[in-house]
């Protein structure tokens, strides 16, 4: 890794700065660690730990939140974080920190961050009885926030508050599903154990429950690469994690075997910004697998606007403070995903195949993205040749002792080369680097442990170490990799 530091007194004072700081963290993480172990011994039930929407679902049955049939639910989730390379953190981004190395990750930092394991949250969900065998009326209503600033959370205001600003100047700032909407899941429809359920609004993609239940992090955002980058669990693009006016489907047979379906409207006419997802899966003496399918047309992937691009706004009759630049294209995910319980441990393992290609249907300036974002500048050309993303994950969870799981997982994924001319400047010996659309990939590796005082309260430590390498690695003129120490608790009601 020697191109990730200098050869001078200053560049060794810094790494010597972060070791240090690193090091108290640690230690102050592993000091939390023995005390949970201590007090787990005198423990005599288990809460295992499920995938954070299961969390909420679960923490809703309580009946003294409930009242003829609606419940009212939430998580807070709040923690201390440290990062080796990062930018300042955000008090609108739903992670409040980057969490992987990115382009503007520069300089240590460290502050209070929300929802690292799991996203903080307030909700109201309900069933009614038809009186027409098992089925269901069934609603659910939810919106994030980001506790430790009370804000809403709105991944798309954290990179319009960094339009114009070069990368050295930045905070925080990254595109999401998550775009300060009043309500991030919307929905109603019918449920029937017999005949499945059909559900209509802004609901999670297939792609994305595939994620949340076979991620070793259960989509942590703080320890976990599909967790706190929305792009895979969004087939391609994180704005698709979410799917506005879509109607979804799912069937379960007899607790072996299960199927899905998923579409997205687009609101006008015509194949842009429509979606459709598909799943078939099954269970079997302690395996579970299942298979996607993810065709995404007209897929947008929002990023700050240039300080040249904000100069061209007035002529254009855009307003800064809601516009930002997208780069469209149409996406087909293929995925594998599986886990095996074995006593105490739980083996988890993915995989997932992205390509993009130029939209068919292309978007045009002006086109209103999620929420109520303007889009001032849009490249509808961005794949003269078919990108194509090969992501990879695998990992385990042990429960310790009752109550105690620890965590550890691998993720990665290798870029093909897919410019005009796919191997011009895709060599090592280029000056500056390899261009963005060379050959590359990007690793990640997390530990982390979680405890359980009870089925409502816990608190976790860990830590999670993130690289690019080659064409990936295009644009990261300050760092290439990060590290994020991070402890917290969690409340659940």
């Amino acid at each position: 890794m020697s191109h990730l530091t200098n050869n001078t007194d200053l560049g060794r004072s810094r790494a010597r700065d972060w070791r240090l700081a690193y090091a108290i963290r640690c230690a102050l993480a592993l000091g939390l660690l023995a005390g949970v172990a201590n007090l787990a011994q005198a423990q005599t039930s288990q809460t295992p730990t499920t995938p954070q929407d299961k969390q909420a679902q679960a923490a809703a049955v309580d009946e003294g939140l409930s009242w003829h049939g609606i419940t009212l639910y939430g998580i807070v989730d709040i923690g201390y974080q440290y990062e080796t390379h990062g930018a300042p953190f955000s008090d609108y981004h739903p992670a409040g920190s980057a969490n992987i190395v990115q382009k503007n990750s520069r300089q240590s930092v460290d502050g209070l961050t929300p929802s690292n394991m799991s996203q903080s949250r307030i909700g109201l969900q309900g069933a009614e009885p038809l009186g027409v065998g098992d089925l269901k009326a069934v609603f659910r209503v939810e919106t994030f926030f980001n506790p430790q600033s009370g804000e809403i959370s709105d991944a798309e205001k954290s990179m319009v508050l960094n339009n114009g600003k070069t990368a050295g100047n930045q905070g925080t700032q990254l595109d999401s599903s998550v775009a300060g909407q009043a309500f991030q899941t919307v929905y109603a429809g019918f449920s029937s154990k017999t005949y499945g359920a059909l559900t209509f609004g802004r609901q999670t993609g297939l792609v994305a429950d595939g994620i949340a239940k076979y991620d070793p992090n259960y989509a942590s955002q703080a320890f976990s690469l599909i967790g706190m980058s929305g792009t895979y669990a969004g087939a391609g693009d994180t704005e698709d994690r979410r799917l506005d006016s879509s109607l979804k489907y799912s069937l379960n047979v007899m607790d072996l075997a299960r199927v899905g379906l998923m579409y997205k409207f687009n609101d006008s006419n015509g194949a842009a910004n429509t979606a459709f997802q598909a799943d078939v899966g099954a269970d079997f003496v302690g395996v579970s697998v299942d298979g996607y399918f993810a065709k995404t047309r007209s897929a947008i992937s929002a990023s700050p606007l240039s300080a040249a691009q904000v100069a061209e706004l007035p002529g254009l009759g855009f307003s800064e403070s809601n516009s930002l630049a997208a780069t469209i294209s149409d996406n087909t995910s293929l995925s594998l995903m599986a886990s095996y319980a074995l006593g105490p441990v739980k083996l988890f393992a993915g995989y997932e195949y992205i390509q993009y290609d130029n939209p068919k249907d292309k978007l045009t300036a002006g086109f209103t993205d999620i929420g109520g974002y303007n889009l001032a500048f849009v490249n509808n050309a961005a794949f003269p040749h078919p990108k194509i993303l090969n992501l990879y994950w695998g990992g385990f969870r042990y429960t310790v002792l009752p109550g105690l799981d620890l965590t550890a997982a691998f993720y990665g994924y290798h870029q093909n080369s897919y410019g005009a001319s796919q191997t011009t400047g895709c060599t090592t010996t280029v000056p500056g680097g390899q261009a963005a659309t060379c050959a590359g990939h990007f690793e990640a590796l997390s530990f982390d442990a979680d405890y359980s005082f009870t089925k409502r309260f816990d608190v976790y430590a860990g830590a999670m170490y993130s690289a690019v390498y080659d064409g990936v690695a295009s644009g990261y003129d300050f760092q290439r990799n990060n590290i994020n120490p991070t402890i917290g608790a969690r409340f659940k009601f």
